[in-house]
């Protein structure tokens, strides 16, 4: 039985690790205490695409059990075109949050820009409503080990989604009413069971350090291809960050927005006396 809601919302969740992913079944049974909840994600692995979107080609979506039974929408396109079918009438279904995850690794630093979990957060700002990314630092993502889904039906995962599923349910509530227009919030937890965790803390985004290098793999047939994703990245230690508070054993929570206007240096720019660039003959 559904538990009584506490809080008159509806939520759209996505995510970008697919329907059949442990982690967005986690965050949906958190939010159904609070809200009704419409889970709609990708039909398979889509991590790491960010803010794409399916153009030139149509959108399949049908409905697909989850693992505790309940229905969800696979769709073929990626997570922001997920939230899109849902804000353009899918349903009929006005959503008044976007909530992007679990996703099965952490989403910090520099790497919020590849991630497909904070794109489809991010869409809630293009449609007007709040939006949560969250995501557990798992030390693997969902789609590296084929075992994880196995693991987590017979319930012997190593994945402590429950402690983030319901802070963020709980951060949820909050951020209905009290966010900001324009801004999302990204949440990273490790993964720990509740009496470890130190607690939260809001952070600033960290730098990430990527030490990738090009590979050449010869196939058997004679073909060459390059893989230039080869190493784990490191982060530079500052305190305040995202990366620290996982370090501290606590949840982070870091707001976001979509303005990227470096305004300093629209100020740098004018100086450089831009309108004396311009010719009309090309001179």
């Amino acid at each position: 039985m559904k538990a009584p809601r506490i809080e008159n919302m509806n939520i759209v969740l996505t995510n970008d690790d697919g329907i059949d992913a442990p982690g967005i079944l986690a965050m949906r049974q958190a939010l159904e205490k609070i809200g009704d909840v419409i889970t709609i994600a990708p039909d398979r692995n889509r991590s790491g695409v960010g803010r794409s979107i399916s153009i030139g080609r149509s959108l399949e979506v049908e409905e697909r059990e989850m693992a505790d039974g309940a229905m969800g929408y696979a769709c073929t396109g990626t997570p922001v075109d997920c939230v899109r079918l849902v804000a353009l009438g899918f349903l009929d279904f006005e959503p008044e949050m976007v909530v992007a995850g679990i996703n099965h690794g952490e989403n910090l630093g520099d790497d919020i820009t590849y991630s497909g979990t904070v794109a489809g957060a991010m869409e809630g700002i293009v449609i007007g409503v709040p939006g949560i990314a969250v995501s557990l630092s798992t030390g693997r993502s969902w789609h590296q080990s084929s075992q994880v889904e196995d693991e987590f039906v017979h319930g012997e995962t190593d994945l402590d989604f429950a402690p983030v599923a319901e802070f963020a349910a709980r951060i949820a509530k909050v951020a209905h009413k009290g966010l900001p227009a324009g801004r999302i919030l990204n949440i990273n937890a490790p993964n720990l069971p509740s009496d470890k965790l130190e607690g939260a803390k809001v952070t600033r985004l960290g730098r990430r350090l990527y030490k990738d290098e090009i590979v050449e793999v010869k196939g058997e047939n004679g073909k060459v291809s390059y893989d230039i994703y080869n190493n784990p990245p490191a982060h530079e230690n500052e305190e305040g960050t995202d990366f620290a508070a996982l370090g501290e054993r606590r949840i982070s929570i870091t707001p976001i927005h979509l303005d990227l206007t470096d305004r300093p240096g629209m100020d740098e720019l004018s100086s450089w006396d831009i309108e004396s660039l311009f010719s009309r003959n090309g001179a």
